[in-house]
């Protein structure tokens, strides 16, 4: 009960004065859309990003080089390894803030196999535990897969189940955020169902990991931005071209597909985003990164985030 009270308090505050201010924030933000935002929303980079060659070390040390603030990491089952990577973070002064579940695709939470569940549940586990060595708040989680076995129903129904009775309890406990990531996974597709499946859980430690490049074929981010509101905890981005004539998408660089980010960071700034925004691209070299690490700047300072 007193979960529920406190999420209900810290949801109804913040849309509150969203809701409040938000005209004057348009405003404000059409003329200047991120003055003095830069500060307050971190930079943050995948781990797949860099060179697999490296060691953990060597990946960090790049990543803070190009401008990075931060890592989001992925489930890693190895102590030893999480353990090189903790020491990595610590010594190049690079937070890991999040924490990328790896084993719902394969082992999905909506699954009618209980051993599947159970599997499932072990790699959230496992990627709690992570988070907590690692200093993350935040372990992302895509929450069910809709498939020809398993119904939109289903995927709802069994998902929040799981979530609530077996991975809830122990995210409180270790104060960690599950944070419900929309995918390509033929659920949540909109954002007010988004929304209301957060808002289900009646908890501050389940939120909303929103990817602005997830929603370009069917919707626009900058909408989803602002029906989610302060439910958002950490962010993806990512861009490409989406050909709706002949149903065809290519990945493209941060700036060079179809996202129109200047709105995307107006939005960003109406609902009053101060956590990580973590580029999820393509991988490669210190000049490529440091690139992608500018026009993850201009795009906070309200640009179109193309090369210059």
């Amino acid at each position: 009960m007193a979960d529920r009270r406190t999420f209900l308090k810290l949801l109804a505050a913040t849309a509150g004065a969203v809701a409040h201010s938000r005209p004057a924030l348009a405003r404000q933000a059409a003329a200047q859309p991120a003055a003095g935002a830069s500060t307050v929303i971190h930079k943050s980079t995948l781990i797949s990003m860099l060179p697999g060659k490296m060691s953990y070390a060597e990946r960090f040390a790049l990543a803070r080089d190009a401008g990075f603030e931060a890592i989001e990491m992925q489930t890693i089952n190895k102590e030893e390894e999480a353990a090189e990577i903790r020491d990595a973070s610590k010594k190049a002064g690079l937070r890991i803030h999040s924490v990328m579940n790896s084993d719902h695709w394969r082992l999905p939470l909506s699954s009618s196999d209980p051993e599947v569940v159970s599997g499932s549940v072990k790699g959230m586990e496992t990627s709690l535990r992570n988070a907590v060595l690692w200093g993350a708040d935040t372990v992302l989680l895509v929450p069910a897969v809709v498939d020809a076995s398993t119904s939109y129903r289903d995927a709802w129904t069994r998902s929040q189940r799981v979530i609530r009775e077996r991975l809830l309890p122990m995210a409180r406990d270790l104060k960690v955020t599950i944070a419900v990531e929309e995918v390509w996974n033929k659920f949540l597709l909109s954002p007010v169902e988004f929304a209301r499946y957060v808002d289900d859980f009646e908890s501050p430690w389940v939120r909303a990991y929103f990817d602005v490049g997830n929603v370009v074929l069917y919707a626009f981010p900058q909408d989803w931005i602002r029906t989610l509101g302060p439910r958002i905890v950490k962010i993806h981005l990512k861009d490409f071209n989406f050909d709706r004539r002949n149903g065809r998408f290519a990945w493209k660089n941060l700036g060079e597909g179809d996202i129109d980010w200047p709105e995307v960071r107006r939005a960003l700034a109406e609902i009053h985003y101060n956590g990580y925004v973590t580029t999820e691209l393509d991988g490669g070299d210190a000049a490529y990164l440091k690139d992608v690490s500018a026009r993850v700047d201009r795009f906070l300072s309200g640009e179109k985030p193309v090369a210059k």
